[in-house]
């Protein structure tokens, strides 16, 4: 039975070398907790949290999109069929009111101008309904188009705010291991920018 692999990344290692209670450069001897290390854990985890969530929320915003091109391209050729329709009935409207007036140049076929009038009319009714709906499956094309490009452009908002996010739990990671003060508020700002991002994503 074939069995799955998690692979782990170095800023995994770090997060579980600090939580057990380790320091970044090595451990103590009286295996007391490192305040420091116990604090970053706790943060690169809710960045990783956060992190989840705007990844979750970027392929669905993109999944939506590609829902709605879809639909935007499948009406659009449902209003093509829909217009040549609506041609093939207007060309046999002007063929019925052609034979109508030729009809009418000859005598005694007062029969065949009234049946061609008759066939002019019917087409003339029956073409009216067939616009209306291509007019309204162009409508929804250009609906589900605006959509799309709604969605895809907070889809770029929700990935480069995950895109921060792991930024900062890779700094989060190396300010460890380098106990680096300025390295730790840099990991912080580059979080707190991506959840920036992912708020201005989510109230878009």
């Amino acid at each position: 039975m074939s069995e799955d692999y998690e692979v782990h990344g170095p800023h995994d290692h770090a997060v579980e070398h600090a939580a057990a209670g380790h320091g970044a450069h090595g451990g103590h001897g009286d295996g007391a907790r490192d305040p420091f290390a116990g604090r970053m854990a706790v943060v690169t985890a809710i960045l990783a949290s956060i992190g989840a969530i705007l990844a979750y929320q970027s392929g669905n915003s993109e999944n939506l999109a590609l829902y709605y091109k879809n639909e935007a391209a499948i009406r659009k050729t449902e209003a093509a069929n829909q217009w040549a329709w609506y041609q093939a009935k207007g060309e046999k409207q002007h063929l019925a009111e052609l034979g109508a007036a030729l009809a009418a140049l000859t005598p005694g076929s007062t029969q065949a101008q009234r049946r061609f009038s008759t066939e002019a009319d019917r087409y003339s009714k029956e073409k009216e309904p067939i616009r209306t709906q291509a007019e309204s499956l162009e409508k929804q094309v250009a609906q589900d188009d605006a959509q799309a490009e709604e969605l895809l452009h907070g889809h770029h908002r929700w990935a480069q705010a995950t895109t921060l996010i792991q930024i900062s739990i890779a700094l989060t990671a190396i300010t460890l291991l380098t106990r680096s003060k300025w390295l730790m508020w840099a990991s912080l700002g580059v979080g707190a920018t991506g959840v920036v991002l992912g708020a201005l994503a989510f109230f878009a």
